[in-house]
């Protein structure tokens, strides 16, 4: 039965959607508490979806906020450096524990049977992964600056901690600043996409960060099997 309190939330998640991706702040604030989950998307929006994104919402979104879900700022990605595929967005969620998030996904198809078919009409590209906080965290990312997302999976254990330990120094001596770093996350059945680092940097300019990619595509990448690097803002 519609209330107007129903209506309330159908309002505000419309409100949020629409909003988050592109708000007027240069500078967007995130903060977590220990055991609350943070979503990662990639996503790329098929042409002509409206009216089907106008369904999702009325569908699946409520379900989310009732599992705790918050939407929150997202950025678009300006391109990819690195890697195979090219998702157009960069999307942020998040819940209140494991249990909520993992409730989610086992619970929808039983909710919303065409779940997965309305996501295929809707993006093209939809890459998901989750973490859960292992502890209290909290980030910025500022627009004005040169933001880079890089994700690396790994092909042997000892080579790949070397290479991960000479690019945390590259970055530093070359004037980057580690945003956020992450680890040990989770991709639901086919929407795979689960680095074993994912790391956020930010540069003063594009220039500081090529003088840095150089150096960087110059180290031995033995122990890397794979790489995606995109571009935020």
């Amino acid at each position: 039965m519609t209330t107007p309190f129903k209506n309330h939330i159908l309002f505000l998640i419309t409100f949020l959607l629409t909003t988050s991706l592109f708000a007027q702040s240069d500078i967007k604030s995130f903060s977590f508490k220990k055991g609350e989950i943070l979503d990662i998307l990639l996503l790329t929006t098929k042409p002509d979806t409206k009216q089907n994104f106008e369904r999702y919402k009325k569908t699946i979104f409520p379900v989310g906020i009732k599992k705790t879900f918050q939407p929150l700022p997202g950025f678009k990605i300006s391109k990819t450096i690195q890697g195979n595929i090219q998702p157009t967005s960069f999307i942020l969620g998040k819940w209140k524990d494991l249990k909520n998030r993992e409730e989610f996904l086992s619970e929808i198809e039983g909710i919303v049977p065409d779940f997965h078919q309305q996501r295929r009409d809707l993006w093209s590209v939809f890459n998901l992964t989750y973490y859960e906080m292992p502890n209290d965290i909290s980030f910025k990312i500022d627009k004005n600056k040169y933001t880079v997302a890089t994700s690396y999976w790994k092909k042997d254990d000892t080579p790949f901690e070397k290479f991960i330990a000479l690019w945390q120094q590259k970055t530093k001596s070359k004037g980057g600043t580690k945003i956020l770093e992450l680890t040990n996350g989770k991709s639901p059945l086919g929407y795979y996409h689960n680095p074993d680092l994912l790391v956020i940097t930010q540069w003063n300019s594009k220039e500081e960060f090529d003088a840095f990619y150089k150096e960087n595509l110059k180290m031995d990448h033995n122990g890397v099997l794979h790489v995606n690097q995109f571009v935020l803002n």
